[in-house]
């Protein structure tokens, strides 16, 4: 009879918590611990971190960038130097690498620097992932071999960390100019208007709209300055802090500069 693997989560919050009910679900014994939600029916519950990583597979840390470094140190104690330790949590490839180098010097050697690509809730165990590090390849194997799907990633930890994080940019600013421009379209008295303009927008998006926004971007970048910079006093008569269309100005403006000649 094939053992289950064992996996301990650090942070039972919403992302913590669907994880680890869905490992459970697959078959997996799950370990849990978080100092400030109880465990949830089929998850052991432990008394701290480091009890938490005891006997287990895999420890997987879903705390918060915040809390990632305390995390580790808490669990270290309880960690088996053959366990895999995944830190799941958003953060610079520099704290990664900083985990990972601390991880090492207790004897922890198989760590994966694991990146959620989609919001958990509603997906769990399902949340697309990618991984890098010396265990991303063995993590990728025994989650996957529980309904998961990660990408595993050539390189040291940092690298999934920045793949995330370099996808933010759009993604977090995106939804950032999306909430700007509904903020001073409801101010204007049109935000049904402006609802309907970006949602065709989106639909309609293909491979082409991404070479079409930098090119068009570089090259009209003068007129979509002085664009930007007429929104961005719109928005401030409107009572609305124009945070996004100054950002746009001034980024246009830095193309402009790069253009010009030496």
């Amino acid at each position: 009879m094939t053992v289950p693997p064992t996996f301990a989560v650090l942070g039972l919050g919403e992302a913590g918590s669907e994880i680890a009910a869905d490992l459970r679900a697959a078959g997996a014994v799950v370990r849990g611990f978080d100092p400030r939600v109880p465990a949830s029916p089929g998850v052991i519950p432990c008394a701290d971190d480091a009890d938490a990583c005891r006997g287990a597979d895999v420890v997987i840390s879903l705390t918060t960038a915040h809390e990632a470094l305390a995390a580790l140190q808490a669990a270290l104690p309880g960690v088996s130097r053959a366990a895999i330790y995944a830190d799941l949590n958003t953060s610079s490839s520099a704290l990664k690498l900083a985990l990972a180098e601390l991880a090492a010097e207790a004897g922890i050697t198989r760590f994966a620097d694991v990146a959620l690509m989609s919001p958990v809730p509603g997906k769990g165990l399902r949340t697309p992932m990618l991984a890098s590090g010396a265990a991303a390849k063995d993590y990728a194997r025994l989650v996957g071999s529980l309904g998961a799907a990660v990408e595993v990633l050539p390189g040291p930890p940092g690298v999934a960390a920045d793949r995330k994080l370099v996808r933010s940019v759009f993604f977090k600013g995106l939804a950032a100019a999306v909430t700007e421009s509904l903020r001073a379209a409801r101010a204007a008295g049109c935000e049904d208007w402006i609802r309907d303009s970006i949602a065709r927008e989106l639909t309609a998006a293909t491979a082409g709209t991404v070479d079409r926004l930098e090119h068009g971007s570089i090259r009209h970048a003068a007129r979509r300055a002085e664009e930007m910079a007429a929104s961005a006093g719109l928005l401030r008569e409107l009572g609305v802090p124009p945070r996004i269309a100054t950002a746009s100005e001034e980024w246009l403006r830095q193309l402009m500069a790069e253009q010009a000649p030496a």
